[in-house]
């Protein structure tokens, strides 16, 4: 039945499915990871857009 008889193909098909069950586990680990930084990086182009704004008016 589906060839699993061989070992080659039986290991192939257990490699498949430990691989997405490992990517599974890995995206809900870090689902949430890094919104810290967008939250840092959004003030930071805010201050540069105030700054170039003052120099504009200056200007």
């Amino acid at each position: 039945m589906l060839g699993i008889s061989d070992f080659a193909i039986g290991s192939a098909y257990l490699l498949c499915i430990a691989s997405a069950l490992l990517c599974l586990g890995y995206g809900l680990f870090n689902w949430n990871k890094g919104q810290e930084a967008e939250v840092d990086e959004i003030t930071e182009e805010l201050r540069w857009e105030q700054t170039e704004q003052r120099i504009k008016e200056t200007l």
